[in-house]
């Protein structure tokens, strides 16, 4: 039996006092954005305070409605009944101030001709008691109109300059050290308990170590909470309970520097002295997830897309009403940004692509190691625009674990310890990804200059890099934000493979085939591959002389990057 009613109607932000006028202000046909009455900038989303001059002089304001799109990508995947694909996704950037940027649909525009630099003046769309903002193109006589970029409120090579210098000159880092790794049974859908998998990565870390459990006096995970989605498997309480560790010191949330986060909390108690070893572990399982839901209601929409019970609350309320239901189509938008300012083209994140299935063919546990082509990665279905399926990273089931240690402790362990020489966590940017950088992945260019900052060694000194990649972009801004090569020159870094390469490189770039062919384990595989080839033990894919290893974690949210080397 099928049904002529059409998708489901598409989700809605919530109204509260804050931001009830920007949604209601297309009743008259007049875009409104909050304005601060004593430096007069727009700000977005609506605050109760400027985040510019502190100021709580802020009230709606009338706009031209007219703005300059910075960033689109066309949808192709299914991620929400109520946007059958494909559409359109639009970042558009304000006349009135650039800094805000709307996250929008594009209307009365064909699929081929949305654009990086189309200028386009609002609509508004009604739905319930909501005004919609969508944009459609200016054209004049010679057709649509296309102007400049507006730039960003801080340029990708001044971030450098705004880094606070160290507070102290002795590091905490010099003080920690990574002293044993686990892995449990990995694969695409286990259909085992999150549980089962973070036990036998902790047990597996612990061992290597040359450690007991009841030496563990603390435990350290991202993101922590509730079995939500498959992201994990419970937290600090269900891995305590599990094991009956009793610490000292604990910790576990996600608004910390990606899955990094947690292994930078436990470096900063082991170095203050409240624990002498910190367990340290992150468990996904959203392949079996995956196929639970789809078994529990068949012919149901994507897991991964967005709730359909009541309004969308907070920041996610700004960009579910466009059909955002996936972190691709957000950094897809800034991929277009990226490529349309430099010339860069999807060959780019081919070789990326391509490079991780090459690593991966010498990894046991990688989940894809057959060979990958050019031909291949180009004529793979779209995902969303630039992105088909090669640039994006392969759900699995798997934990990972590792210890941190006290380094005075190190003499007496199994394994020789592998040192932090700098972590790198600033942030220099608003946290917001569509109010953040528009060229790279943000949260990156902070924490990469911060960690320059605290080391005397240089990306020269750097044999392997183990660089996040829940998409191929994400590897593409860590590169020129680590300095391994200048901004705006990656697509030339990467072309043809070689500087990437594990062998004869400039740099290796994730060496056990990243999550792109490894499999997602949202950065924690990073820090596993590197202490596996500062031990000298990657066997077929281990890089000759490897000595120091940038590890970044975290996309398109708050992300950090550790620099770590042989003892």
């Amino acid at each position: 039996m099928t049904s002529d009613a059409g998708p489901p109607p598409r989700p809605l932000p919530a109204l509260d006092d804050l931001n009830g006028f920007f949604w209601t202000a297309g009743r008259d046909g007049v875009l409104r954005i909050q304005r601060c009455g004593d430096c007069a900038s727009l700000v977005h989303p609506p605050q109760p305070v400027c985040c510019y001059c502190h100021s709580e002089r802020l009230d709606p304001a009338e706009v031209s409605g007219l703005g300059t799109v910075v960033g689109t990508t066309v949808n192709h995947q299914p991620w929400e009944p109520a946007f059958p694909p494909p559409f359109v996704v639009a970042w558009v950037a304000l006349d009135d101030d650039p800094r805000v940027r709307l996250v929008t649909n594009l209307v009365d525009v064909a699929l081929d001709e949305a654009a990086v630099g189309m200028r386009v003046r609002v609509r508004f769309e009604p739905a319930e008691d909501v005004w919609l903002p969508v944009f459609a193109p200016v054209r004049d006589t010679a057709g649509t109109v296309v102007g400049d970029l507006p730039d960003d409120p801080i340029s990708p090579a001044e971030h450098a300059g705004r880094i606070r210098p160290m507070a102290r000159t002795d590091k905490f880092e010099d003080r920690v050290a990574i002293t044993g790794i686990g892995m449990s049974p990995v694969g695409r859908r286990l259909m085992l308990p999150p549980i089962t998998l973070a036990v036998a990565a902790a047990k597996d870390a612990v061992a290597d170590a040359g450690l007991e459990l009841s030496d563990i006096d603390g435990l350290s995970t991202f993101p922590g909470g509730e079995l939500i989605g498959g992201f994990t498997e419970g937290g600090v309480t269900a891995v305590a309970d599990a094991l009956g560790i009793r610490p000292t010191w604990y910790n576990g949330g996600s608004e910390t520097f990606g899955p990094g986060g947690a292994v930078v909390a436990a470096m900063l108690a082991v170095a203050s002295g409240l624990a002498r070893h910190v367990l340290c572990f992150r468990t996904v399982w959203q392949a079996t997830y995956a196929a639970r839901a789809r078994a529990a209601n068949p012919g149901g929409g994507s897991p991964y897309g967005i709730g359909r019970v009541g309004r969308v609350e907070g920041a996610q309320g700004y960009v579910a009403p466009y059909g955002v239901g996936s972190v691709a189509i957000n950094l897809a938008m800034i991929a277009s940004n990226y490529f349309h300012r430099y010339g860069a083209t999807r060959e780019a994140l081919g070789w990326i692509a391509i490079n991780q299935r090459a690593n991966a063919a010498l990894n046991p546990h990688a989940v894809y190691r057959e060979p990958l082509t050019m031909d291949d990665y180009l004529g793979a279905r779209m995902i969303t625009t630039p992105f088909g399926l090669y640039d994006c990273d392969v759900p699995m089931d798997a934990s990972l674990a590792c210890v941190v240690s006290a380094v005075e402790t190190t003499p007496d362990l199994a394994n020789p310890p592998v040192l932090v020489e700098a972590v790198g966590t600033q942030t220099t940017e608003r946290f917001l990804w569509h109010q953040s950088t528009m060229s790279h992945e943000p949260q990156t260019l902070g924490p990469s200059a911060h960690l320059w900052s605290r080391t005397s060694l240089r990306p020269a000194d750097v044999q392997v890099a183990e660089l996040y990649d829940g998409f191929s972009f994400n590897c593409l801004s860590w590169l020129e934000a680590l300095g391994f090569c200048g901004i705006g020159e990656a697509a030339d870094f990467v072309a043809g493979g070689h500087n990437i390469a594990r062998e004869g490189g400039v740099v290796a770039l994730n060496t056990h085939g990243g999550q792109l062919s490894a499999g997602r384990t949202h950065g924690m595989g990073m820090i596993h591959e590197a202490v596996v080839q500062l031990r000298g033990e990657a066997g077929a894919r281990q890089v000759d002389g490897c000595s120091a290893v940038a590890v970044s974690t975290g996309g398109l949210a708050p992300a950090g990057a550790i620099l770590l080397r042989r003892s």
